[in-house]
């Protein structure tokens, strides 16, 4: 996760020194991007232009539990419902995002809306232009914080009552934030490939918690996105059995300072998938990742490990994620659209 969850530092889950503290607003409140290891699966996260890959609806949801070895860490839940409408070529979504940090210290909540439009160039070549539209809120619980001036050296940070010591720090000017967010992306595709780039937050919302001090953030960054992928059928399937392919596929993302690069291939054959890829941030290798799951008729089930190979190593618990999306373009009734000209199949990995 990018400025946010490409680097994310480890947050304990009552202990803040004033310095890391200091940090974290001036650095990790660019705001916390999620971008789930299983980006098949919740793909309008890097790119609002892939909303819109199947004509009867899809709903996803996608949950990640990030360095369960520093108590709850990173958390993020998502909720989307998304389908394609031939009669207008155009995608439509609604999506729900929760994100939480330092066990609840730190909030995020977003609703979004998309639209895509599709333009055939000619045979078997199409462009998608997407847009993304987004209410965020984001809370800091203060009552959470606990600062170097309330530690004890005997004691600790808490009385004989379990309430914690006073502490001189103030609090900012503001505990809560609320705005609009827009990104926009292109996609250019055919049969057997794909490629595009997408820009998050191009309007540098303003997330400033001390409103009295302008000089502490120009809003938050752009993120900036390229990604490309093909497909490569090993077998081609009938109605009894599924096509069998792999997905070689690379996602770079870049917000600030911070960039990532994720690289990997996707393989299906039969019900079966499973997938494997590198993602290095920065100059720091940080995880392998490696996925399994299993589809059977409408419903996709996805399970992912990232392995943590940063200096932060073992102690991060590595992070877990799980994928359940139901494709209603995989119903018997919905099935013989399959057969259109323009079911583009190169996208079967986001399906």
């Amino acid at each position: 996760m990018l400025t946010a969850k490409l680097q994310r530092i480890a947050v304990p889950k009552r202990f803040f020194t004033s310095l890391f503290f200091s940090l974290f607003f001036l650095v990790s409140l660019y705001s916390q991007d999620p971008i789930f290891s299983q980006f098949y699966a919740a793909p309008f996260q890097i790119n609002p232009a892939f909303v819109g890959n199947t004509y009867a609806p899809k709903i996803s949801l996608n949950y990640r539990d990030q360095w369960r070895g520093f108590n709850s860490a990173y958390q993020t839940a998502s909720l989307t419902y998304e389908q394609f409408v031939p009669l207008v070529n155009s995608g439509f979504a609604l999506n729900i995002t929760a994100d939480a940090a330092g066990d609840g210290v730190f909030k995020t909540n977003a609703i979004s809306g998309f639209y895509t439009y599709r333009l055939k160039v000619k045979e078997n070549l199409y462009f998608k232009w997407g847009f993304e539209a987004s209410v965020v809120q984001s809370k800091l619980d203060w009552n959470k914080l606990i600062f170097t001036d309330q530690i004890d050296s005997f004691f600790g940070a808490f009385d004989n009552l379990g309430n914690p010591n006073p502490t001189l720090e103030t609090p900012p000017d503001k505990l809560r934030n609320t705005y609009l967010d827009v990104s926009t992306g292109l996609i250019v595709y055919s049969t057997k490939w794909y490629g595009g780039f997408s820009l998050k937050h191009i309007t540098t919302p303003d997330n400033r918690y001390w409103t009295s001090f302008s000089n502490l953030n120009d809003g938050l960054p752009v993120r900036t996105t390229f990604h490309a992928g093909s497909q490569f059928e090993l077998f081609v399937g009938n109605k009894s059995i599924r096509t069998a392919f792999i997905s070689p596929n690379l996602v770079y993302t870049k917000q600030g300072d911070f960039s990532q690069v994720n690289v990997g291939a996707f393989a299906r054959v039969g019900r079966i998938f499973a997938g494997a890829w590198y993602r290095h941030s920065n100059s720091n290798s940080d995880a392998p990742i490696f996925l399994v799951g299993v589809e059977e008729g409408i419903m996709k089930i996805g399970y992912s490990y990232d392995y943590t190979i940063s200096q932060l190593g073992g102690n991060t618990g590595g992070s877990h994620e799980i994928s359940v999306v139901f494709n209603f373009d995989n119903s018997a009734v919905n099935r013989r659209k399959r057969n259109r000209p323009d079911y583009n199949d190169c996208f079967q990995l986001f399906r």
